[in-house]
């Protein structure tokens, strides 16, 4: 390299290469900062992308629970009382009478009769079942009728096969209605397999207490409600029920509310939780 013979030039050198110094340092910065960047960027994609695999992963897993295992149901009406009252929230077993394509969500997958069935449905089970008229809503009913029997209500009393269910006289059902109270008979029944449980008789006269004879067909099931003059059942426009719309066997509660406290109402969800029923066993 030659020498300037001038100090001048040699200064203008200087600031020249001192200038070239700094553009490839400002270029290697701005290289760094580009790499740190899109290290930033794929960073991101992959965090994204670990947040949407976890979702479908815990989506799948949900439905793979509530498609095989256990399906949670909460009761809207009081068709059940007082075995099931409204706000209560159970557990239904999906596997115990085997699987059908209402057994999967939206009843999507297209195949018909069931597998895998583990138990024969029983007189006295109480059965979540899907509404055979539209085949979607769900109801929940306690399970009177097998397939043959002869099913008839005769001033208020079961009978099946021609047999009267006895009915015993119990304590009376103490309903909450707002900050009072309201008295109603109540009875309990044993089904000709020996499970007993408790109905309600609002009206000695009701128009479901006598009724026609019913024929249960063939694969199908007789439903009634344990409010006997407050349910919509088999007595009328539930009709017989196919196995097929089976949804599962309710089991244990596992959650209940009064209703009193809204949603938004933090403070009031101790007062309005029902103790007493949690881990209550359906019977």
């Amino acid at each position: 390299m030659n020498k300037p013979d001038h100090p001048a030039e040699a200064s203008q050198m200087a600031n020249e290469a001192e200038a070239a110094e700094r553009a490839l340092q400002a270029d290697q910065a701005a290289t760094t900062l580009a790499a740190v960047e899109a290290g930033r960027r794929a960073a991101k994609k992959e965090s994204w992308l670990e947040v949407v695999k976890t979702i479908v992963y815990a989506l799948l897993i949900a439905g793979v629970i509530r498609s095989f295992l256990f399906q949670p149901f909460n009761i809207p009406s009081g068709s059940m009382e007082d075995t099931l009252q409204i706000g209560d929230y159970l557990f239904v077993s999906k596997s115990t009478y085997g699987f059908s394509r209402y057994s999967f969500p939206f009843g999507l997958i297209p195949f018909s009769g069931r597998f895998l069935v583990l138990s024969e449905p029983q007189r006295g089970d109480i059965v979540v079942f899907k509404f055979p008229p539209d085949n979607s809503t769900d109801y929940i009913k306690r399970l009177i009728g097998l397939p043959g029997d002869r099913i008839q209500m005769k001033d208020g009393v079961l009978y099946i096969n021609d047999q009267a269910v006895p009915k015993e006289k119990v304590d009376d059902y103490i309903e909450p209605i707002g900050e009072e109270t309201r008295n109603v008979p109540r009875y309990r029944e044993t089904l000709p397999n020996g499970v007993t449980y408790d109905v309600l008789d609002r009206d000695p006269q009701g128009n479901l207490d006598t009724t026609d004879v019913f024929v249960v067909p063939e694969g199908h099931f007789f439903m009634m409600g344990d409010n006997r003059d407050n349910s919509a059942d088999s007595r009328v426009d539930v009709g017989y029920v196919p196995f097929e719309n089976f949804v599962g066997k309710a089991q244990v509660i596992f959650f209940s509310t009064n209703g009193s406290a809204r949603i938004w109402e933090v403070w009031k969800w101790p007062m309005a939780i029902r103790y007493s029923r949690l881990g209550h066993f359906v019977e």
